[in-house]
């Protein structure tokens, strides 16, 4: 495990680089609307300057300058990430566990060893996007199964 010491400045100025935890998934930007309300609420409450900033689908690239006196960048990081996380919560995951089922039948059904391999599926978008690796789901000998009706 790392240890980072992290050079802390009241009122100062400081770059960040911050990603899912699910660096293949592309929440950020589908659900920009959440991002933003989420960094607006944590401003409300504990102002911060945004100097500049990009959203990627799977990390975020940011300068912000404290307030003076104030070096608390990571317990605004928290914060935004807790909002923006509960946010999603409910049908994010139960979206994403819908999507999974039905790019993954095909080889549950015995019709392709690998998921890739069905051409009449949504999940070669997918792929295209960003939202699944080309090799999801492994092969029918070494797959991690689970979803929906058995």
């Amino acid at each position: 495990m790392s240890s980072y010491k992290r050079y802390r400045v009241p009122g100062g100025c400081y770059f960040f680089t911050v990603n899912l935890a699910e660096r293949r998934r592309s929440l950020l930007v589908r659900h920009i609307g959440l991002l933003r309300n989420a960094v607006r609420l944590v401003r409300r409450r504990h102002p911060f300057s945004i100097d500049a900033m990009v959203v990627l689908p799977d990390h975020v690239h940011a300068l912000w300058t404290l307030p003076p006196g104030d070096d608390d960048f990571a317990g605004r990081w928290r914060l935004i990430k807790a909002a923006f996380s509960r946010s999603l919560t409910p049908d994010a995951c139960d979206f994403r566990r819908h999507v999974d089922y039905i790019h993954y039948n095909p080889m549950k059904h015995g019709l392709v060893s690998r998921v890739k391999d069905w051409p009449y599926s949504s999940f070669h978008r997918f792929v295209t996007g960003g939202c699944y690796p080309e090799d999801w789901a492994g092969t029918a000998e070494g797959s991690f199964g689970g979803f929906g009706e058995r």
